[in-house]
């Protein structure tokens, strides 16, 4: 029985961060007002190596269409502002010498669709990822079954009604979360 239980939690655990794996990558899509997460993927190259942004600079949003970004060393402005560039967020960064300050600019209808699209895809991935910790603690529980090691198939029966309702809560999160997202998106 012991056996069950640390199939059953480490199910739980790999669709615990399926979840939050799915959730930080809708937090990179853009919904049209201006978010430090949006910068999250950017690596400023900082003395020689890649760093992620918000480690070399305070990221900061005045208003829903503004970032601001503030580099702690004024040598590596214009290497986050090439970062910014070069990232495929399509921002054009505009400097005064000491901060750099991002105009987010408003989302077209057509923009909007693609990120929903964008964002059904990412909480998909997120599914397939819940669904195959069902499948890796199915396999684990037969196979215990098998080796014939003390436990019922009853037990067994039980513990894998007990792995799909985990399933099923997590894939329900990830509706929420796709749905709070697609709201996001679509609000003008």
């Amino acid at each position: 029985m012991e056996e069950i239980e640390i199939y059953l939690e480490t199910a739980k655990e790999m669709m615990e961060k399926a979840v939050a794996h799915s959730k930080s990558e809708l937090g990179k899509i853009r919904a049209g007002k201006a978010m430090p997460s949006m910068l999250d993927g950017i690596m400023v190259e900082y003395y020689g190596t890649p760093t992620p942004i918000n480690q070399v600079a305070s990221i900061s949003t005045p208003d829903a269409r503004t970032i601001f970004i503030k580099p702690w060393e004024k040598s590596v402005l214009t290497n986050v502002e090439r970062a910014i560039m070069n990232s495929d967020l399509g921002f054009n960064p505009q400097s005064d010498g000491e901060n750099i300050i991002i105009s987010v600019p408003q989302l077209t209808e057509e923009r909007r669709t693609q990120l929903v699209k964008q964002s059904k895809s990412v909480t998909e991935n997120g599914k397939v990822g819940v669904r195959n910790s069902r499948k890796d603690a199915n396999e684990e529980l037969r196979k215990l079954l098998k080796e014939g090691e003390g436990v019922s198939e009853d037990n067994i029966k039980s513990a894998e009604a007990k792995v799909q309702t985990l399933t099923d809560q997590y894939v329900k999160k990830l509706d929420e979360l796709l749905d709070q997202k697609e709201t996001d998106i679509m609000t003008i």
